[in-house]
């Protein structure tokens, strides 16, 4: 169990396989009587929804929604759908909801949540490794724009994360890969015991067989961070290593073709190699990076590579602030650096080349 304590509010994440057979108990310790909403996805909720909702059903009143499973579905206007339901169903500031699902589902559960009749209290129940060593934690709830990945947003604390390794067995592969860019993540820019425990293992089963000591590594690294600096200002910058050219990799390519996972991987390749050319990061810190991301088989580089359209998606990227850009550099594995740039500097970054 590990606790993030913030000054407004503390929660506890738990990590325990077939947590979800325990899912009643640890909520009675978090709410008392309420009406509860199960927002979920079509891939998660027939595999663990209805399991959820009878185990509530003696404490609780509940209902439940099922979004379209995709990026697509983290929109305003699916947001607007799931305010509907919830007016619909008569659920009232004192009433609840849980996020059952993977990043897709968190997100956008936590920020209707965090919105509707202004707050109402939420859980997560991550059910992707992505969502369970990364999104679920931190407070950061968002829909997308048109034109940028997450830029309409609210920090909002869960109550509680319950995490199930478990579920990864349901997983693609593909899947757990997406989860996996991450944790690399996390042991690049704050933890190389993490580093070398990703090394040890011999492939992603393996990473899967040991999944609890590798989720609750990464968590953290993210919970230290969120700690330090809640609301995004300072060091949890951090945790953008790869995701300034990650987000805009998503977006030019079109949401949903290449995962987010994915894109972090590129994006942090990307950046790498050219702060290498620039001296900015050690000589051969790329290449351990490109061995880590090729022994878990993700992406070091994707086709076609416009760099114009990567630099205008950055511009919109909610990471600019005024004229200026903080990128998140390598010192080396284990430890990273914040860096303002211009915003036109960024172009120096997404230059192709080995």
């Amino acid at each position: 169990m590990l606790e993030v304590v913030l000054p407004e509010k503390s929660y506890e994440i738990i990590i325990q396989r077939n947590a979800l057979d325990q899912v009643a108990d640890w909520l009675s310790g978090l709410w008392q009587e309420k009406k509860i909403a199960i927002i979920s996805d079509e891939n998660v909720f027939p595999l663990y929804g209805q399991k959820i909702q009878q185990q509530l059903a003696d404490r609780y009143e509940v209902v439940n929604y099922v979004i379209p499973a995709g990026e697509e579905s983290k929109s305003l206007s699916m947001a607007a759908k799931l305010y509907d339901f919830l007016a619909t169903e008569q659920l009232t500031r004192s009433d609840g909801i849980i996020a059952l699902g993977g990043g897709v589902v968190g997100d956008l559960a936590g920020f209707v949540a965090s919105t509707y009749m202004r707050g109402i209290s939420f859980v997560q129940i991550p059910t992707s490794l992505l969502a369970q060593v990364d999104s679920s934690i931190g407070g950061k709830t968002a829909v997308n724009a048109p034109n940028a990945k997450n830029m309409i947003g609210t920090f909002a604390q869960p109550d509680g994360v319950l995490i199930d390794p478990e579920t990864l067995t349901t997983l693609p592969v593909k899947r757990i890969q997406e989860g996996i860019a991450e944790i690399i993540k996390c042991g690049a820019i704050k933890d190389e015991s993490l580093w070398r425990e990703l090394a040890r293992f011999i492939d992603v089963a393996d990473l899967v067989a040991h999944s609890e000591l590798v989720i609750e590594k990464a968590l953290r690294v993210k919970k230290e961070v969120v700690e330090e600096d809640q609301f995004d200002q300072g060091s949890r910058l951090f945790l953008n290593f790869g995701h300034t050219i990650g987000h805009a990799i998503e977006q030019t390519a079109g949401y949903g073709q290449i995962s987010h996972g994915e894109a972090v991987a590129i994006g942090m390749v990307q950046i790498s190699r050219n702060a290498e050319k620039r001296k900015e990061t050690p000589e051969g810190t790329t290449q351990q990076l490109i061995k880590m991301i090729q022994k878990y088989q993700l992406p070091i580089s994707y086709e076609p590579w416009d760099e114009q359209a990567l630099f205008q998606a950055i511009t919109h990227d909610k990471k600019a602030r005024g004229k200026q850009l903080k990128i998140i550099l390598l010192e080396k594995i284990g430890q990273a650096k914040i860096q303002s740039i211009p915003i036109e500097a960024i172009k120096n970054y997404l230059e192709e080349g080995e």
